[in-house]
């Protein structure tokens, strides 16, 4: 008698099919909705991370570009030109910003942080997507996993067994909810790591070359004597000062 309950119980168990993908598609809704939820998620991560990595060599690249070129440059006015050439440079984009403006070294720093802080910004984008995808998709996965496991118990209880066949669907899916909230969560965070130190590192080349521009920029402005009040317009071979004759570009 116990052999044939046993051999039973093994063909009975052998019916239970344990395929991850039979498991995922015939799973209870809340964990079907996670699943592909996490599914997304995860593919989301490294679209985000090629994308990210791709701009930030360009910005570098761009960066240095113009850096080589005004490395020798001691005048406002080439220093103006040479950036009209490099506009998707984010090196460039900052000495644009100051051709806007005349006067001391202090209104021209102020300028250079905010300019700095845009450039910041434009390479941050995506970024809280990339933390946010580390950060939730653990506790999503998570919340499939309750669920799967509660679905094990209600099994439970309308079966009267707790023998393999029951709880072993339930039960896989959980587990399958977490896997995959594990595997969206770790690259996100890997990447977010990278990324932002990459980051990071273009920024700080930026505000290193940004303190020589200024530098250059406000010796030019006190050389013609343009007051730091005084604003300056683009004009065809350089800034032009409103208020005076004297110019860059005169």
């Amino acid at each position: 008698m116990p052999e044939l309950f046993l051999q039973a119980a093994a063909s009975g168990d052998k019916a239970v099919s344990l395929n991850p993908i039979d498991l995922v598609l015939k799973s209870s809704g809340p964990v079907f909705v996670v699943f592909w939820l996490l599914v997304a998620m995860a593919g989301a991560v490294w679209v985000i991370a090629i994308l990210k990595a791709l701009q930030l060599a360009r910005m570098r690249g761009a960066l240095h570009a113009f850096e080589k070129d005004v490395f020798n440059l001691v005048d406002a006015k080439d220093l103006f030109e040479v950036a009209r050439r490099h506009t998707g440079s984010p090196g460039g984009r900052v000495v644009l910003a100051l051709s806007k403006r005349g006067g001391s070294a202090k209104v021209m720093e102020s300028i250079a942080k905010r300019a700095v802080v845009e450039e910041h910004q434009r390479g941050g984008k995506m970024m809280t997507l990339l933390g946010s995808i580390a950060s939730s998709a653990p506790f999503i996965g998570l919340f499939g996993t309750v669920w799967g496991i509660l679905d094990a118990f209600l099994r439970i209880g309308r079966e009267k067994s707790a023998s393999l066949p029951v709880v072993a669907p339930a039960i896989g899916e959980a587990l399958i909810a977490t896997a995959v909230g594990l595997f969206a969560a770790i690259p996100a965070l890997i990447f977010y790591n990278l990324l932002n130190r990459r980051l990071d590192d273009v920024v700080s080349e930026l505000e290193a070359a940004a303190e020589q521009w200024v530098t250059i920029v406000s010796e030019s402005d006190q050389s013609l004597g343009i007051p730091s009040d005084k604003t300056v317009s683009q004009g065809g071979r350089g800034p032009v000062v409103r208020s005076s004759p004297a110019a860059y570009g005169g």
